[in-house]
């Protein structure tokens, strides 16, 4: 039998970083996320690692920057509002290529809001809250195992693409604790890393790694490269969960820890003899577009559960097909706690019995 652990959320996510390999990490504490930076100042020196809990979350993106560019796989990780302040480092990063994991233990907001579990950092992490125009890979977990898998993924998408990655978690999904079966990072194939800033090591040409690019045309060579590569990405990486969408008539839609909650939902629905489905965005740059595209007849309508005013629901819209109902059900931070199973089911319910 494989070993199982029983672990929270955050220490998950640093369990995985580690097996995948990373050996430096940068931060600051912030509650809901601050086991993360405690476990990897403890379990980083016993492998060779170095820990740096940097004086801001600004210092600690520029530190994972220049840790990058020396081809290091190294990661920092926030919550909300720390996130917020890595903004530009991350565009810096992105228009660099340079690979590297941050992590998002999202609270709630605006502002300083509250350490309330909230799904209102999706616009920022899918979007990109930074100047310039750039993507990252954006991975939601929805359980403590996924958080130690998605930590293996996230390195080797990133390395692969030359492109930030980030773990979007939340505070349940981080302070939870469940059982893990931790496992060795599966192999896989990536490109060498030949564009590393090492010194000159007897070359007859320097390796530069720079977003700025003051040539005539230069820049707008370099953006449309980035662009080619987001788009392979949406070529080949999407990755979504489909659940009984094959007889479905009503499709739910949940990231995170949303998810979850639906996912008991959509079973209390198939026993009460509705036909409901549902669609888990892992993925949510890329975005699993062609799922919603390619809905079954039968579905005629989809139903977004978000723990905000609704922000996932926009791109659903965007790639559903026009004939079919988008609704939207949320329930924005601070509103008192997480919608129950019992919740969800009734708003299924309502929506199972309009027709689109």
């Amino acid at each position: 039998m494989k070993k199982r652990l029983f672990v929270k959320g955050n220490e998950a996510v640093a369990m995985g970083a580690l097996e995948a390999g990373c050996r430096y990490y940068f931060g600051y504490p912030i509650t809901p996320q601050s086991e993360i930076p405690e476990f990897m100042s403890r379990e980083l020196p016993a492998v060779g690692g170095q820990f740096i809990q940097a004086e801001s979350e600004i210092a600690s993106i520029n530190m994972l920057l220049g840790a990058s560019a020396c081809g290091a796989r190294a990661m920092t990780s926030s919550s909300s509002p720390g996130i917020s302040l890595k903004q530009e480092g991350l565009s810096y990063m992105a228009g660099s290529e340079l690979p590297g994991l941050v992590v998002n233990i999202a609270r709630s907001g605006p502002g300083l809001g509250g350490i309330d579990a909230s799904q209102a950092d999706y616009f920022q992490a899918v979007k990109c809250g930074g100047h310039g125009g750039y993507r990252l890979i954006v991975l939601a977990p929805h359980c403590v195992q996924e958080m130690y898998d998605h930590a293996m993924l996230a390195f080797d998408l990133s390395d692969r693409y030359r492109i930030p990655a980030l773990i979007l978690g939340d505070s349940v999904i981080g302070q939870m604790k469940e059982a893990l079966i931790p496992h060795p990072r599966p192999q896989v194939d990536l490109p060498a890393k030949d564009w590393v800033v090492t010194g000159k090591g007897g070359r007859d040409h320097q390796k530069i790694v720079k977003s700025l690019y003051l040539g005539d045309g230069e820049l707008e060579k370099h953006n449309w490269r980035l662009y080619e590569k987001y788009q392979q990405m949406q070529r080949d990486e999407v990755r979504f969960e489909a659940v009984a969408l094959e007889d479905a008539e009503l499709v739910v839609t949940a990231f995170g820890v949303t998810a979850r909650i639906a996912k008991t939902a959509l079973r209390m629905a198939r026993e009460a003899g509705m036909k409901v489905g549902m669609i888990r965005p892992i993925t949510l740059f890329p975005f699993p577009c062609q799922a919603f595209a390619d809905l079954p007849e039968t579905a005629r309508k989809v139903l977004c559960f978000e723990l905000s005013t609704g922000q996932m629901v926009e791109d659903v819209r965007l790639h559903t097909p026009c004939d079919r109902a988008v609704e939207f059900y949320g329930r924005p931070p601070g509103a008192g706690s997480l919608p129950t199973p019992e919740e969800l089911f009734e708003q299924i319910s309502r929506h199972y019995g309009r027709k689109a």
